[in-house]
């Protein structure tokens, strides 16, 4: 269905010696259905939650350097699906012809390779295809960043 301008349609409302008052009746339902079909258009946004998946191949994670990948998946669901959603998606994507060519065997290999489109229909988004360091911290601040900050104004 063709677009129209909505001031085309008022300049032929006009030509045809139709009320004014009229004429801004109809151009405000017309632009009340246009909203309405805008919003009927936009799904409703998922909300999410950030989970981040270590590569910890051999279980120690104590004094180690790590690295791992950030994921999103819906903000109601439990952070320990994410890897089954990953597998999932690589199931789907290894049954797709590029997939067939060269079958995933990582959950590294589906943060860089399957495209959003699968990763979505899994409820799971990629936020870094490649993988990220992580690294510990003892959530203290350091002593001597503590009392030596001056909020006075020195003028």
């Amino acid at each position: 269905m063709p677009k129209v301008d909505i001031e085309l349609v008022k300049l032929v409302l006009q030509r045809n010696q139709i009320d004014v008052r009229q004429v801004a009746r109809i151009l405000e339902d017309i632009t009340q259905e246009i909203a309405a079909a805008v919003d009927d258009d936009k799904p409703l946004a998922v909300k999410k939650q950030f989970v981040i998946l270590l590569s910890d191949p051999r279980g120690e994670l104590k004094g180690k350097d790590f690295t791992g990948w950030v994921v999103q998946i819906p903000e109601e669901d439990r952070p320990t699906s994410t890897e089954d959603r990953l597998t999932r998606a690589a199931h789907q994507f290894n049954a797709s012809p590029k997939g067939r060519r060269m079958p995933l065997k990582t959950i590294g290999e589906v943060c860089e390779t399957v495209p959003s489109r699968i990763l979505k229909e899994q409820g799971v988004w990629v936020k870094t295809k490649e993988p990220a360091w992580v690294t510990t911290t003892q959530n203290k601040l350091a002593g001597s960043a503590l009392g030596k900050a001056s909020f006075k104004n020195e003028d």
